[in-house]
């Protein structure tokens, strides 16, 4: 049997169109230590291009195309629903009994096996490049040496990391391992901290004298970032794993919160973007393909979104059996406070106070995070997901990127909101309810919310019947004014909506907000199971169900569901 692709991602290393890694997922050179292989990698130069290629690589395993499985996390955790088979979207609803399937042959199997594939051949291709400098390989001066280990080690980090964040297991390789090894698959815990070692490690060659900034041929930032801004880039997403990592929420409550805090303090300063291209990459397939008109793809359910309201919409929503929500073609209508939402009291008034149509311009800044759909509403499928609400906050580089062309130019990968957030719940978790009130408020109150004043978890944040937000409580038929880290969890969501890889389902299944019996991750795929010597009856999936690995789904959580 030839080797899975995971397995052959270090033949990319040998390629000797390696200028052209953006248009193909597999190159066809089984032998790592060919001379083809060395040839290609013949100069310091050859080397260093390649490693300073390879960020776009792993970019594009988490945001070339829609044919990963981003749209079902985001289903999963309701940050968004379709009723489409695009993608397994409507495979993955709540509720249904979906698992994720990672049978032989499956439907799903592409999409499910892309990311664990991206990400493990960057790990191998960053571990080979790096064991040449080991080998004794140097660029010609200590700062472009410092550079090249420092990115290498930063690839090898977050790629791990991402294995890490979604799989059960993941093959750790290092600068040492042969490179016809393909390594031996570990737990998502010992690979993650090797993440961290390697992270480390990224910083430590980053603070060395004479370190070469990154241009944009590296990271394809608005300015080159130099040490300072590369290693408060790697520490953010250090801070970003260590959190969520957990599968559950006890998982999360033992993470080491005091690194998680240290790491987002010493993190990005302002939201960290990068120039996408949609002909050479980077790319942000599925925020293009959930923005408006494409909305059949997209449609924002009640469940979290209307945490916010304070008509009583949400109330009676709640109330009604699960089965039963949307009868008639009703719509979820809401009214919020909250800034990010149009604002309004009925349809008329939300509609003329903002339109999507209002920020189309190249590099404008929408007034709203979300839209009151002006077209018709969507009655697609099971009613507990309709909505008249569009998310639009990238609306405009959807339409024309940041310089008329569109989804060309800036847009967020990661956002401070989000590192200010994670030391929130760090400094929340450790009782320091000040310091933790103080870090909320820094988005909760631009945008129309009462600033936490009481320094506990147990108050009600204030604003009495117009609170925010609403959760239901037991018997989870009714709703009651969330407490600190409702309120926390509110902003946290709201700010990183679509801003990187299935934001909510991470921080739902840390939380414990899922859905009974979703599944909490993904199965090693089965091409690569397979090309271990496992044998197919022993292939298993995640979920609840039959054949699917243990402890591997959801319990019912916070909100009752």
């Amino acid at each position: 049997m030839r080797r899975s692709l995971t397995l052959k991602a270090v033949a990319l290393v040998a390629a000797a169109g390696l200028a052209a890694l953006g248009g193909c997922n597999q190159l066809a050179v089984d032998n790592p230590n060919s001379p083809d292989a060395q040839r290609a990698l013949a100069t310091a130069t050859d080397a260093e291009n390649l490693m300073s290629g390879y960020y776009k690589r792993w970019h594009e395993g988490l945001y070339r195309t829609t044919g990963n499985f981003e749209g079902m996390a985001n289903i999963m955790s309701f940050q968004n629903y379709s009723d489409l088979a695009n993608n397994c979207q409507n495979a993955r609803f709540p509720f249904s009994g979906a698992i994720n399937l990672n049978t032989i042959g499956n439907v799903c199997a592409g999409e499910q096996a892309r990311l664990y594939q991206y990400m493990q051949e960057v790990t191998r291709v960053a571990s080979t490049l790096l064991g040449r400098m080991d080998g004794g390989l140097t660029l010609g001066s200590p700062g472009r040496d410092a550079r090249y280990r420092a990115f290498g080690e930063f690839l090898r980090g977050v790629s791990l990391g991402y294995a890490a964040l979604f799989y059960d297991s993941a093959a750790v390789v290092s600068p040492a391992t042969p490179a016809e090894d393909a390594g031996k698959l570990v737990s998502y815990t010992v690979a993650m901290d090797s993440a961290y070692v390697a992270l480390q490690r990224a910083i430590d060659a980053a603070n060395t004298a004479g370190f070469a900034s990154l241009d944009a041929a590296w990271i394809p930032a608005p300015a080159p970032l130099n040490a300072a801004d590369f290693i408060r880039l790697i520490r953010s997403y250090r801070a970003r794993f260590r959190a969520n990592v957990a599968r559950n929420p006890a998982e999360r409550a033992a993470a080491n919160w005091d690194l998680v805090i240290a790491d987002a303090q010493n993190g990005i300063t302002a939201n960290h973007t990068n120039i996408t291209n949609p002909t050479n990459g980077p790319f942000r397939s599925w925020v293009a393909q959930y923005d408006p008109p494409n909305g059949l793809w997209h449609q924002m359910p009640p469940w979290i979104i209307g945490m916010g309201d304070v008509s009583g919409s949400y109330a009676t929503w709640i109330a009604t059996p699960v089965g039963a929500r949307g009868a008639g073609n009703a719509a979820f209508f809401m009214v919020t406070p909250d800034l990010r939402f149009p604002q309004g009291t009925n349809r008329a008034e939300q509609q003329a106070d903002f339109a999507m149509t209002s920020c189309e311009k190249a590099a404008q800044v929408c007034k709203r995070y979300f839209a009151n759909r002006i077209g018709n509403d969507q009655f697609n499928s099971l009613g507990w997901g309709w909505s008249n609400y569009d998310f639009v906050r990238f609306h405009s580089w959807s339409k024309a990127g940041d310089a008329g062309s569109a989804t060309a130019g800036a847009i967020i990968f990661m956002t401070k909101a989000e590192m200010d957030l994670l030391e929130a719940e760090g400094q929340l978790r450790k009782g320091n309810f000040a310091a933790a009130a103080a870090l909320i408020n820094k988005t909760r109150t631009p945008n129309g919310l009462p600033a936490l004043v009481d320094l506990n978890n147990t108050s009600p944040v204030p604003g009495a019947a117009n609170c925010v937000p609403k959760i239901p409580v037991s018997p989870y038929n009714v709703i009651a004014c969330g407490n600190m880290f409702e309120a926390l969890k509110w902003e946290k969501r709201i700010e990183t909506a679509y801003t990187h890889f299935a934001p909510w389902f991470l921080d739902g299944r840390g939380w414990g907000d899922l859905a009974q019996d979703t599944p909490l991750y993904w199965a090693v795929p089965y091409q690569d199971l397979l090309a271990r010597g496992v044998l197919p009856n022993e292939v298993y999936s995640t979920g609840a169900g039959v054949g699917t690995a243990a402890g591997s789904a959801a319990v019912k959580g916070t909100y009752g569901w």
